[in-house]
């Protein structure tokens, strides 16, 4: 088991990637830590964990306040002793255009996809630094190069990308690596709204073949957060199918 005695912590675990991300880190030999604003989720989540063999807590938390962010950080160290490994997975969308766009859907998108990270990311590299190991990745997307509707969330994915390199170069000095990966059309929650013709068109150009899921995505955190990745820092992994090849 490759994280074998780790404790990760993966915010928004409560489904989708992040779901997918916990179970299969808790059954590479982690215990894990989900904080979630929806506590009835992550408490599913972790459930589902314990049921299978392994080790899981949740907690409810809102990672776009700061108290909150830190408080799950030491939660998770009291509850299993140390913290080595950071998913920060928790996001929102609220889409519409930039010209309709109002003030609390900007405010809200940042709040949770950016400073959320932020928040998270610094109370754990204060526990990662007493012990010089860490490893610290978060989810971007490749709504990062832009998406109409969606000025809010780009944003959040483009500013996540230069906040990991900065934090790379800030924290390799206490053994702490951090990547970012950017999911290209993935089939969760989100996009299960979308009409099944939309989706449709997507997947055909999507060169692989076919949609993401959930488990494409855990597998790189689980690369990344292993020990085999300590030489890998400050990079973001488009994880598309091949999408971004062809401009899809």
């Amino acid at each position: 088991m490759i994280l074998k005695d780790q404790v990760a912590v993966v915010t928004g675990a409560g489904q989708g990637i992040g779901a997918a991300t916990a179970k299969l880190f808790a059954q590479e030999g982690a215990a894990v830590f989900i904080p979630d604003w929806d506590e009835a989720a992550a408490q599913k989540t972790a459930q589902q964990i314990v049921k299978a063999g392994g080790k899981a807590k949740a907690m409810k938390c809102d990672v776009s306040k700061q108290a909150e962010a830190e408080a799950a950080m030491a939660a998770a160290v009291k509850e299993f002793g140390k913290l080595d490994i950071l998913i920060n997975n928790a996001g929102i969308t609220r889409d519409v255009s930039a010209l309709k766009m109002e003030a609390h859907q900007w405010e809200q998108v940042i709040a949770v996809n950016l400073s959320g990270v932020f928040y998270c990311a610094r109370a754990a590299a204060a526990h990662m630094r007493e012990r010089q190991y860490g490893r610290i990745a978060s989810a971007s997307s490749i709504g990062a190069f832009g998406n109409f509707g969606q000025a809010n969330y780009s944003a959040t994915k483009a500013g996540l990308i230069g906040l990991t390199r900065t934090l790379a170069i800030e924290w390799a000095r206490y053994g702490i690596t951090v990547n970012a990966v950017a999911p290209g059309f993935i089939e969760t929650s989100m996009t299960a709204a979308m009409p099944e013709e939309a989706k449709e068109a997507v997947r055909k150009t999507i060169p692989v073949g076919r949609a993401g899921q959930p488990i494409d995505i855990a597998r790189t955190y689980l690369f990344l957060s292993s020990p085999n990745a300590g030489f890998i820092t400050g990079r973001t992994f488009v994880i598309d199918g091949g999408s971004a090849l062809h401009g899809g």
